[in-house]
């Protein structure tokens, strides 16, 4: 029965952290494709950005979110698949900080009036575009959020019990009586071997 909710709780934790992971796909994919433009646009990305002085931020920040997203997402598949305590353990650190980072982020924007001067001037145009789109489309922002921090919690939630559980037992004795008699060969190799050289060395004396 324990082994049942072992996996249960492994394959629960496996696809809520898959949200992470396809966020963080998506994002990595929007970045890309706005530096792509960006290139064609310019045909310069390089000096575009040095000599305004601004380098296009948005774009590196958006990229850079992204493969932390990836990083999570796979950090949690390994900690699902091994249920290692000190790994769910720092996977739920983790997930905790960026849901503090992410509340922060949320409190400034909404108690901040004046939060859009807090980032520098973008270049590019495209946080004032992804701005635009998220005020055009309220409802479907805040329902994409609420899907983010829901799985966010639950994954925390399913690695303590995951934890709590601990990792599978595995005392197998038939399968150690195996191991050891697949080693056995080699010892006896050893044993056999090692009587012949004080014998080598003693006919040497001899002759």
């Amino acid at each position: 029965m324990e082994s049942v909710a072992r996996a249960c709780l492994q394959s629960a934790l496996k696809a809520v952290n898959y949200v992470l992971g396809l966020v963080g796909i998506g994002v990595i994919i929007y970045s890309l494709r706005s530096i792509g433009i960006w290139y064609l646009r310019t045909g310069d990305f390089s000096s575009i950005a040095v000599a305004d002085g601004n380098p296009p931020w948005f774009m590196c920040a958006s990229l850079g979110i992204g493969i932390s997203l990836i990083l999570i997402t796979c950090a949690g598949h390994i900690a699902a698949e091994t249920a290692n305590d000190h790994c769910l353990s720092c996977y739920a650190i983790v997930v905790f900080l960026l849901i503090m980072l992410e509340a922060a982020a949320a409190a400034d924007i909404f108690l901040n009036r004046d939060w859009e001067q807090d980032f520098p001037e973008d270049i590019t145009g495209k946080f004032d575009e992804l701005k635009n789109f998220v005020r055009s489309n309220s409802e479907l922002g805040q329902w994409i959020g609420a899907l983010i921090i829901a799985s966010e919690a639950l994954s925390i939630f399913l690695s303590i019990l995951l934890k709590a559980l601990g990792p599978e037992d595995q005392t197998d004795y038939e399968s150690d009586d195996d191991v050891v008699q697949t080693r056995l060969p080699f010892l006896r190799n050893q044993v056999q071997k090692t009587p012949h050289v004080p014998d080598q060395q003693l006919m040497a004396f001899d002759c």
